[in-house]
């Protein structure tokens, strides 16, 4: 689908340049055999899709209309967020052919982000190929689906396919809390790590995920009970300490939360969490000179982060630098005032 045809389109480049006439969308040029449906791949593989859509219209309108015209329509209205132009597409492309594997799954994928899944489970399950020309995971949208229409099991289970688990297996039950619990489903995400510990008491990252749901419901001390209990099995996860640090710094434990994210910068020295949090451990700690080492290295690490700069005002206030606490405050409206979405056409 995507191969292009470097002899066809280099003939087409010297034709132009020598001031020939102007081919049609498709057109081949004399000599040139590449039919016009290959040409609109080509053309969408290069992401020229205003220049491929020009190509397809054409042939969508003829009867009859040639196979795999609408697969790719859809396809690229899929890619531009015509998301109803797209499902109507794939939907003509299956009734074209009802073997379409691809232009099935892509229309269960489309209705799914219209936010239908109860239509778009039948379709998923239908088709069960993954769709590469769009980057898609079927099992996981499918999984996505029935967790949306309160099918956890079912949801386990095509989740775990898409890994190579067994369906009931602790990783299975490990997968699918996980991804609840990005879902916001922090109650599944819970049972589903319970069982996955009761397969697998030493299962690496469940008590994590239950600490993560603790978090997220605000249970301060069950999270960090949680997050020690992981510790213990999986004692060199710089993710862990990052959490351990944020919960014992949320309870007040500053001295705790300290140590728990010295050892998340050790572990992992490129992420920029664990150093917000340790100037803002410090700056409760009145130590606003410490705060300023790890603000400032997590400025430098993502400049665009309101957060780091809203600390650093502080910790400059702290220090009696006026100006410069002024500053980083400003700098805290402009860039919430840049990540405001903007109205359309604007």
């Amino acid at each position: 689908m995507h191969r292009i045809l470097v002899t066809a389109l280099l003939l087409i480049t010297l034709h132009l340049s020598c001031g020939a006439q102007t081919l049609e969308p498709g057109s081949p040029s004399p000599g040139d055999a590449v039919p016009p449906l290959e040409n609109a791949r080509s053309l969408a593989a290069k992401g020229r899709l205003a220049q491929a859509m020009a190509v397809l219209d054409p042939l969508a309108a003829q009867a009859p209309e040639l196979a795999g015209v609408e697969r790719l329509r859809g396809v690229i209205l899929y890619q531009k967020d015509q998301l109803a132009e797209a499902a109507e597409a794939f939907t003509k492309a299956s009734t074209q052919d009802p073997n379409d594997r691809e232009s099935i799954e892509m229309h269960g994928v489309t209705v799914f982000r219209l936010g239908r899944p109860r239509e778009a489970i039948p379709l998923l399950e239908q088709a069960h190929a993954a769709v590469e020309s769009a980057n898609i995971e079927p099992q996981y949208v499918l999984g996505l689906c029935y967790a949306d229409v309160e099918r956890y099991d079912d949801a386990r289970h095509a989740f775990a396919a898409q890994y190579g688990f067994a369906g009931d297996s602790a990783e299975a039950y490990l997968l699918a809390g996980r991804l609840f619990l990005r879902r916001e489903l922090r109650d599944q995400a819970t049972v589903q790590a319970n069982k996955a510990l009761a397969i697998n008491p030493s299962l690496p990252l469940a008590h994590e995920l239950l600490g993560e749901a603790e978090l997220a419901r605000g249970d301060v001390p069950s999270a960090i009970k949680e997050l020690e209990a992981e510790r213990k099995i999986n004692p060199l996860d710089g993710d862990l300490y990052d959490r351990l640090g944020d919960a014992y710094l949320r309870s007040g434990q500053y001295t705790e939360a300290r140590q728990a994210l010295n050892r998340a910068v050790l572990l992992e020295p490129s992420a920029t969490g664990p150093y917000i949090l340790l100037g803002q451990t410090f700056l409760k700690l009145k130590q606003p000179i410490q705060a300023l080492h790890y603000l400032d290295r997590a400025e430098k690490m993502d400049p665009s982060n309101y957060i780091t700069h809203n600390l650093l005002g502080q910790a400059y206030k702290a220090t009696g630098e006026l100006a410069e606490a002024n500053r980083q405050f400003r700098m805290v409206v402009e860039l919430q005032h840049q990540a405001e979405p903007k109205p359309a056409g604007k």
